[in-house]
């Protein structure tokens, strides 16, 4: 989990002490000392967010608002840089999304809402990648729109009681749709709430002023259901739900055609192109790509790790796990990778080259585990 260059100093974040209380193993991670796990251990806590709901601090990650004088200026900016529907978004309404170099490749994956106020969207962008991308937001939209970076604690509270978690403080919160967004108070501090996540489950993230964010995590982390979870759990419960992580499983030598997130880009951008690369990204919806991420399910106990080699059947280099590990949900190793397209099909038969010995493994489609987002009425 350490995706930061050593001799490099760490930053805290604004609940490190609170992190440090409970116990948390901190670790390096983006240019943050963060928790990798507390004392119930990675599969413990990842098996109390697919039951319950757990708690995590995401405050690493970026936050802005992008502001121009209406909501059709703004989406018509910020399309210039991404392939998704900006432009339709109802208030309110999030999407999923990635930022493009002109090549087409992918730069990072970020979400965008549609606020309620006109000509005002909220990004949230990777950590890793955040001072680069809004460096170049503000670059390539100066003159158009606004960049406010805002320097607010975030924290995602996920699993199938997260909303009675939630709706204990706002009564609103449960039936709020998945990536959906409203401004709220929870217990009398004001927050911007989400409906989505990064786990596979039902859940909220919450952006709240840093002077609150110590009171709103201990009110959450009282609730009998909550525990605090790490990156650890994150990364295991985000790989069986078959999610992306930047830098890992989609990099800029991806499309988002090569990393199999194609409902990235909106049905419009796709008749009318627009975005940076599009002849690339147009060309390979049609005609394919060489290469594209798919799920690995390993035939034996032994999980695969990122860098492992994928052969085919008859030995040939094929390609590489992007991310692996075991799946506490799925009771078995799981894994991403990147294999020639030839390959790709659902029960194709690889190799997975560890520790220098070939290990069967099977293309499979994704999730491993089902996602459970709220799609509409209980």
């Amino acid at each position: 989990m350490n995706d930061t260059p050593q001799n490099t100093l760490l930053k805290t974040l604004p609940l490190d002490a609170l992190h440090r209380e409970l116990g948390g193993k901190m670790v390096p991670f983006a240019g943050y000392e963060m928790p990798v796990q507390y004392a119930m251990g990675v599969k413990g806590e990842h098996l109390h967010v697919r039951e319950k709901a757990g708690l995590f601090d995401v405050s690493h990650m970026g936050q802005a608002f992008l502001t121009a004088s209406d909501h059709a200026e703004a989406a018509s900016a910020i399309e210039t840089l991404v392939p998704g529907e900006i432009a339709g978004l109802s208030p309110g309404r999030i999407r999923y999304t990635v930022l493009l170099a002109d090549d087409g490749g992918v730069l990072d994956d970020l979400m965008i809402t549609r606020t309620e106020e006109d000509g005002k969207l909220f990004l949230v962008v990777n950590a890793a990648t955040k001072d680069a991308d809004f460096a170049l937001i503000e670059e390539k939209l100066a003159g158009r729109a606004k960049l406010d970076v805002l320097g607010r604690s975030l924290l995602a509270l996920q699993g199938p009681l997260a909303h009675t978690v939630i709706g204990a403080l706002d009564p609103m919160a449960p039936e709020m749709p998945f990536m959906s967004m409203r401004h709220t108070q929870l217990e009398g501090i004001p927050v911007t709430l989400s409906r989505c996540g990064y786990t596979g489950e039902d859940g909220y993230e919450i952006s709240v002023a840093n002077s609150d964010a110590e009171a709103l995590a201990r009110r959450l982390l009282a609730h009998e259901d909550v525990a605090p979870i790490g990156l650890g759990a994150r990364d295991s419960l985000r790989l069986e739900a078959g999610l992306c992580l930047y830098g890992h499983d989609l990099t800029e030598a991806d499309t988002p055609v090569s990393a199999a997130i194609t409902f990235a880009i909106g049905k419009r951008r796709r008749q009318e192109g627009g975005f940076p690369g599009a002849e690339r990204i147009l060309r390979e919806l049609k005609e394919g790509c060489e290469a594209v991420r798919v799920g690995l399910r390993p035939l034996g106990r032994a999980p695969a790790r990122e860098g492992v080699e994928v052969r085919s059947a008859e030995g040939e280099v094929i390609g590489a796990v992007t991310s692996g590990g075991f799946g506490p949900t799925f009771d078995a190793p799981v894994a991403m990778g990147r294999v020639e397209a030839r390959f790709a099909e659902p029960g194709t038969v690889v190799h997975l080259m560890v520790r220098g010995k070939p290990m069967e493994a099977e293309v499979v489609r994704l999730p491993f585990v089902p996602q459970r987002y709220y799609r509409g009425a209980r």
